[in-house]
């Protein structure tokens, strides 16, 4: 297989330190939080939300062609059509289990570091009335329909990742069936894909922007005394995603051969721009392009990660497991075992129901705590000032455990360059999309 996108490598004079896109970032998100804190009026005028909106916005405009120029090239260039079949089964054995590691570990720190008992505080019922009536229509039957668009064009246009990979697969199998005919369709979808990565690269100068705005809107709107009595739940859910991502994803990359120190290391820019705008989509394209650079074949990186934003939401798992104890505890219900073993269940079913929906994470909090218990939905309440500060975190640990499960995909595939992975992760080797 030839089509892999090749990376550029770094050579030369080095790049000043103000230039490099993690500073910018992490300077953006400082200048942020100190605007949103004294200046709360500048910081929550419309033009400077518009800056993250605008930010991430610019971003999903060009994920459905990166997808599908991605997975149909590298599909198209397979011969063993039952590869692609067999890489995407592995995905799902993984995220499966992952997933039941994220909510265990949730459930296990929940009943360990009780910290809902004896909490009292009101909270914004009329905007989680909103948010449980989403979660009460979005039912597990309407997400396995939503996968099929009405049309081609809707599947782009709307945007929907699941939908844009369906047609992609299939338009890679048909391409692949073509043989020689379709050789010059494969060219030029391969110089597409360099093409709308180079406009990824216009794109990301945009990123301290986003992430200035995004963070001064919310500090601005919610402030640090959002946090009160809450900090509690919020630090128990950053020390457990933390437990997840250096203990069990430490464990799986151990395994594999490499440290999650260094990965993290090498997808730096990344994680910023995440923890600045809040969403894991705003790098999709990026981190499919590093992760490639690391040694992952273009076909498994084409399947995994678009399909892991649906079905592998490792922070999202956690986020729910811990709040539904935390509400079951604020409100005095007993949760014992059995309603536990029932959340887990529950939980791994509505975190795949209700991904591609706006405000996702509280929306599949809302259709868990409907199915186990109606009566723990209004608790909803208690949390809804804080999951602004919970989103970062799960949309952090959504998108390392998705770089992880694509290289133990590549791995257990037998398509990992390891040589290229060693490189990258020593900083010899580095991906950059083409701006010229």
């Amino acid at each position: 297989m030839t089509a892999t996108l090749p990376p550029r490598i770094s050579a030369g004079a080095r790049t000043p330190w103000y230039r490099i896109l993690y500073v910018q970032v992490l300077f953006a998100i400082a200048l942020g939080v100190f605007v949103g804190w004294l200046f709360p009026s500048v910081a929550t005028n419309d033009w400077i939300k518009a800056l993250g909106d605008g930010f991430i916005r610019l971003i999903r405009m060009v994920i459905a062609p990166i997808i599908f120029c991605t997975v149909v090239s590298g599909i198209s260039h397979i011969q063993d059509a039952s590869k692609v079949g067999r890489v995407g089964i592995k995905a799902l054995v993984y995220f499966e289990v992952a997933s039941t590691f994220a909510l265990i570990i949730g459930l296990v720190v929940g009943n360990l570091v009780p910290v809902g008992y004896g909490f009292a505080a009101k909270g914004d019922a009329v905007a989680v009335a909103g948010y449980a009536k989403e979660a009460a229509a979005h039912k597990p039957v309407d997400f396995v329909l939503n996968i099929i668009p009405e049309s081609v064009v809707g599947a782009f246009a709307e945007g929907d990742i699941l939908q844009v990979l369906l047609f992609s697969i299939l338009f890679g199998f048909a391409l692949m069936a073509l043989g020689t005919r379709g050789e010059k369709l494969r060219d030029i979808i391969d110089e597409a894909s360099h093409a709308v990565f180079g406009v990824i690269g216009i794109v990301m100068k945009a990123a301290p922007f986003g992430a200035f705005g995004a963070m001064a809107y919310t500090i601005g709107k919610y402030g640090p005394e959002a946090l009160g009595n809450l900090v509690g739940l919020i630090a128990l859910f950053y020390v457990t995603a933390a437990v997840f991502v250096f203990g069990v994803l430490g464990l799986v990359t151990r395994f594999i051969g490499f440290s999650i120190f260094s990965f993290l290391g090498y997808i730096k820019d990344e994680l910023l721009v995440v923890l600045g705008t809040s969403s894991s989509e705003s790098v999709l394209p990026q981190l499919m392009r590093k992760l490639e650079t690391l040694g992952c074949s273009q076909h498994v990186v084409g399947l995994v990660v678009p399909t892991g934003y649906s079905f592998n939401l490792d922070g999202t798992n956690i986020y729910m497991a811990l709040t539904t104890l935390f509400i079951g505890q604020a409100l005095g219900a007993h949760l014992d075992l059995e309603m536990q073993l029932v959340i887990l269940v529950v939980a791994m079913l509505t975190s795949k129901g209700a991904s591609g929906v706006t405000g996702a994470g509280f929306i599949t909090l809302a259709a868990t705590l409907a199915a186990i218990d109606p009566g723990l939905v209004p608790g909803m309440a208690i949390v809804f000032s804080i999951d602004k500060f919970m989103s970062e975190v799960r949309a952090l640990t959504n998108i390392i455990g998705n770089g992880v499960a694509t290289i133990v995909v590549s791995s257990w595939e037998g398509e990992l360059d390891r040589d290229k992975l060693r490189l990258a992760l020593e900083g010899r080797v580095a991906a950059t999309v083409e701006t010229d």
